[in-house]
């Protein structure tokens, strides 16, 4: 009696929410109490949704019932109970639960509205096989679902590799021999401060920075690759303003030591490489940024922590294994790259103002050169030849037995020598920056430099001995295979080059033409001629030209022919991707190749030299950090060999050492200042 009037209180109420709805859930079964205490309404779930009542009005509207007026079932008794099981909810929506298995989560309801129901796993279950047939598999095709726990697996490890990754981009440094595992584990000052910018930010502008902030730094670890090849060979970080025609030259240097193939592989390798890690880096970034926003009171409590720790760090100098715990090296680098590039937008006027200086620009025709009428005078340069060929421990024994063997045998021809040591504007590679330093006078350091003075009237050592008219002025320049118009800058009146000394034997490596044969060609073509003009020239030995591998070995000089026979030597040589392996193997064939430079001169010297020669030899930079093992030196060895006494005894006030071996103590000079010291010895005061 009780219930029944009940009942008849509620109908009313009942079909007024029926006829305003039209709907009821096709999965309740019975209504059942919502208590609190066994996750009812008013409760969360375990991962922090909202309570059961508003989600369940939501599920309730959205899913709809086949009849028409929505009735809703009893648990087993056709009617609500007065006593509150199935009575709708505080909240005044109906939500319902599902008979016998508790109150529904607020998750599985919104997952009932959205066509499926989420497993404790995390994994998403269609509500039904007409449901899940027709909903798209979610995440990569459908893989998520069928293997949650793999692709959770996958998840995380890509959010490890992309924290490693923008650690990595923040701590790596710009030089290979730094590369160790002290420097990565570093408190780098960057990252802590873009961690607190990132998380300080609004929602929007946080997503524009960490796009930013993860392209700046995949172009700043593209930077520091870049440094690390030009440390490897030139000892020296890349120039942002004066070095991107270098990198044409390296293309070609490629080519001509490994082939097409090899250059076309190597320029693809690199673009693939340059766009693979701005591309990763931005990915990394923003992944690293969405962990942190996800975790918010982890990642600030994190940042503030290591903040704290990077200022300790720095302010008591805290170190492991010499490298400084607290680092700021990415603000350095930059600051350093400024500077640079505000230098390098200087340097042209500043080289201007030096250009415009020559102490013998009026000086007459008639009064130049005076100490050395009627002489050949050969100014030669040995590709790779510095000084850690005769102090490195190594080599010395081998490079020092070859230097006395040539002295000797130079002084029983009849000449003397005098050596000292020149520096180098260049190390590693830039030979055209050095020839250019040493014929001109002046420091050319950079490819701007050397593009101002091949356009400039600026006189070299050719460009005087030219304009006395006393001398035919001459270049053997094998390493030269295309146009060459700074010829007729360095005054050259005829140049040969390796296509027209007529060499038919084969390449080895980047060198085209063997230095004994080049040589030869020298005496054949212009020194070997009768009833000629006194020649100065300039000539190139190139086959200590990194990569030192094959090399040509030394032959009888009657046999030399066409050159046909260096075929078989280079066969018999070495592998330079073999050789390049191996550090030592290296620094062996670079000895290798300067004991060959130097054997092919001193005895076309003692084969041609006469009363009248007097040859000028130096090497014209160090070679690559690989050879020179960590020295910072930029001496090269330079020599004067003279049979006529006149001859040494000019220079004799510039006291180096007797013999083609300098001394430890020999002066040093800059190689830019030999110019104006050997003209002034052989010109009027000279005299």
């Amino acid at each position: 009696m009780v219930a029944g009037s009940v009942i008849d209180r509620c109908l009313p109420c009942h079909r007024k929410t029926a006829r305003k709805d039209r709907r009821v859930s096709l999965f309740t079964r019975s209504r059942q109490p919502l208590d609190t205490a066994e996750g009812g309404a008013d409760s969360e779930d375990d991962t922090g949704g909202a309570g059961v009542a508003g989600e369940a009005s939501e599920a309730t509207e959205a899913a709809g019932t086949e009849s028409g007026e929505g009735a809703e079932t009893a648990s087993g008794h056709g009617a609500d109970s007065a006593s509150g099981h199935g009575a709708e909810t505080a909240s005044g929506e109906g939500a319902e639960t599902a008979s016998g298995e508790g109150a529904r989560t607020a998750e599985a309801v919104a997952a009932e509205r959205d066509g499926g129901t989420e497993k404790a796993d995390g994994t998403e279950e269609a509500a039904d096989p007409a449901e899940r047939s027709d909903s798209p598999p979610p995440g990569w095709f459908g893989w998520r679902r069928r293997y949650p726990r793999t692709a959770r697996g996958v998840t995380i490890g890509t959010t490890v590799l992309a924290g490693v990754l923008v650690l990595f981009a923040l701590l790596v440094p710009n030089r290979l021999e730094r590369l160790g595992p002290e420097a990565f584990f570093r408190l780098p000052a960057e990252g802590i401060l873009l961690a607190g910018l990132l998380l300080a930010v609004p929602p929007r502008s946080r997503r524009l920075m960490s796009v930013a902030a993860g392209a700046l730094l995949g172009l700043l670890t593209v930077l520091k690759f870049v440094d690390m090849g030009f440390y490897s060979v030139l000892a020296r970080p890349f120039d942002l303003v004066l070095d991107w025609i270098l990198l044409d030259d390296a293309a070609e240097f490629v080519r001509e030591s490994f082939g097409r193939t090899g250059q076309v592989l190597a320029v693809v390798g690199a673009i693939v490489l340059i766009v693979a890690v701005l591309v990763l880096m931005t990915l990394a970034t923003v992944r690293v940024t969405n962990l942190m926003v996800g975790h918010r009171a982890v990642a600030t409590r994190t940042t503030l922590i290591l903040g704290t720790a990077w200022i300790t760090c720095m302010t008591l100098g805290i170190q492991i294994g010499g490298v400084p715990l607290a680092t700021k090296g990415n603000a350095d680098f930059v600051n350093n790259r400024i500077e640079q590039v505000q230098a390098g937008l200087k340097d042209g006027r500043v080289f201007e103002k030096q250009a415009a200086v020559d102490a013998f620009a009026k000086t007459p025709p008639d009064q130049l050169l005076t100490g050395l009428r009627g002489k050949d005078v050969l100014f030669t340069f040995i590709e790779s030849y510095g000084r850690v060929a005769i102090d490195d421990p190594a080599m010395a024994p081998e490079i020092d037995s070859v230097l006395k063997e040539g002295t000797n045998s130079l002084k029983a021809a009849g000449f003397q020598s005098r050596s000292a040591w020149l520096k180098s504007p260049v190390t590693g590679a830039g030979s055209w920056l050095a020839h250019s330093t040493f014929l001109s006078g002046l420091w050319i350091k950079n490819q701007q430099r050397y593009r101002s003075l091949t356009t400039s009237d600026r006189a070299t050592l050719g460009s005087y001995f030219r304009k006395t008219g006393a001398w035919r002025t001459v270049g053997i320049v094998p390493g030269v295979r295309r146009a060459w118009p700074e010829g007729k800058f360095f005054a050259l009146d005829h140049i040969y080059d390796s296509e027209h000394l007529g060499y038919n034997g084969p390449y080895f490596s980047w060198t085209p033409v063997p230095d004994q044969f080049s040589l030869e060609a020298f005496q054949r073509l212009e020194h070997g001629k009768k009833n000629r003009d006194p020649i100065m020239a300039e000539i190139i030995l190139a086959s200590s030209h990194n990569p030192w591998s094959p090399i040509a070995r030394m032959t009888d000089w009657d046999e030399l022919g066409d050159g046909s026979i260096f075929n078989q030597i280079k066969k018999e040589g070495t592998d330079p991707k073999e050789v390049w392996k191996d550090p030592e193997r290296v620094r062996t064939e670079y000895r290798h190749a300067i004991e060959y430079s130097l054997h092919s001169l001193t005895e076309w010297v003692e084969r041609y030299g006469t009363d009248d020669t007097v040859l000028v030899f130096l090497g014209d930079h160090q070679p690559v950090p690989t050879v020179t093992a960590g020295s910072t030196s930029k001496d090269v060895p330079v020599t004067i060999v003279a049979r006529d006494p006149k001859v040494l005894d000019k220079i004799a006030d510039w006291n180096w050492t007797d013999g083609l071996k300098p001394a430890e103590n020999a002066p040093t000079w800059g190689m830019d200042r030999f110019r104006d010291r050997f003209m002034t010895a052989y010109g009027p005061r000279g005299d």
